[in-house]
């Protein structure tokens, strides 16, 4: 018997000429041209292709979104298979970082935060398209359509991207103080996401310039440089993102670069003749049905609602901060921004609100 299962297989191994190949055999021969370059030629099948837009998909914080994906076969066919679609988000590396949904013809299994969030949409023929409802700051980035055809399995890629504003973020305690996890902590605490690197190269790309290293979603280290200048890398380098690179998560302190996108509410302004303490400014929000606007909310209504108030006021984090859209005299430097009074441990300033729509 092992003498028979082994001319057996010996026997198949010689007869096979063509190697397996996802599904369909293939056969390595010369092209038209006869110039070496190889072409696959599929037996028993189509060759099944999965399309994707190649441009970013854009949306925001608390909108609804589609991410595009169809297949199809070269030549036309009508598959003899249940059609299994897959989408996964990706890390930037594009290997994968968690399971999105999963569906069967009209049965579908979301997972994660996508749960009760994600569902196909099949309106069309071969159309395996993903709808996010409800957005959230930590849906932004790239997620992979996959589509499976019994043993034939293709996939393309989506690149979602949040409208949002990426600010730099000192806690009270100073500058250089936070390891990678706290900055991811304290980024939550004021209404964003630690940003990432795609992220503060498009906020450089659009003016930002912040001389004070901070940490990206991925653990390296960063700052914008526009107007290069000795403290800042030195005059020799031109503008561009410098990088200390990958830096121990524990250990190295530096500030954080914190991303927050469109509100979901809004912010007001209260005041009194005779100011408030930070103490009485939660109050007097609560007083009103709302909360202390955290710092991400205020950057996120002077981005995206044009918020213009040349009065302080007092933030959740305990800082003192007012937004201008328009420059003026008395109100701070000539350029737009978001301008800090830092963290007076005194004094007796107006607050801004913020209430869920």
């Amino acid at each position: 018997l092992p003498l028979l299962l082994e001319a057996t297989l010996l026997r198949l191994a010689s007869s096979s000429h063509h190697p397996f190949y996802n599904g369909f055999y293939y056969n390595r021969i010369m092209n038209d041209k006869d110039d070496g370059q190889e072409k696959v030629v599929y037996f028993n099948g189509a060759r099944l292709l999965v399309e994707t837009p190649k441009d970013p998909v854009y949306s925001s914080n608390g909108a609804n979104v589609t991410l595009p994906c169809r297949y199809r076969y070269e030549p036309d066919m009508e598959s003899k298979h249940k059609i299994r679609i897959k989408w996964s988000k990706l890390r930037e590396d594009y290997t994968k970082e968690q399971d999105v949904l999963v569906a069967i013809g009209k049965t579908y299994v979301a997972f994660g935060d996508f749960r009760g969030r994600a569902h196909l949409h099949q309106a069309g023929r071969r159309e395996a398209s993903l709808v996010v409802s409800d957005v959230r700051l930590q849906d932004d980035g790239k997620y992979r359509c996959e589509v499976i055809d019994g043993l034939e399995d293709e996939s393309d890629v989506v690149d979602l991207r949040l409208k949002g504003i990426v600010f730099p973020y000192q806690p009270p305690r100073g500058q250089y103080s936070l390891n990678f996890h706290e900055a991811e902590r304290v980024c939550q605490e004021q209404g964003a996401i630690l940003a990432t690197f795609n992220q503060l190269f498009q906020a450089w790309s659009e003016g930002l310039d912040w001389c004070n290293a901070g940490w990206v979603a991925d653990g390296t280290v960063h700052y914008p440089i526009r107007l290069p200048r000795k403290p800042c890398g030195g005059l020799h380098l031109a503008p561009g993102i410098r990088s200390y690179g990958p830096r121990h998560r524990h250990l190295h302190r530096f500030d954080a670069f914190c991303f927050s996108s469109a509100l979901r509410g809004e912010i007001f302004y209260l005041d009194r003749p005779a100011g408030m303490t930070l103490e009485e400014a939660k109050q007097s929000c609560q007083d009103a049905g709302a909360e202390i606007a955290r710092v991400g909310h205020l950057y996120s209504a002077w981005k995206f609602l044009g918020l213009d108030r040349c009065d302080a006021g007092w933030l959740a984090d305990g800082s003192v901060r007012y937004p201008i859209t328009k420059p003026r005299a008395n109100c701070g430097p000539a350029e737009p921004g978001v301008r800090s009074f830092g963290f007076p441990s005194k004094g007796r300033f107006g607050v801004f609100c913020y209430k869920e729509r």
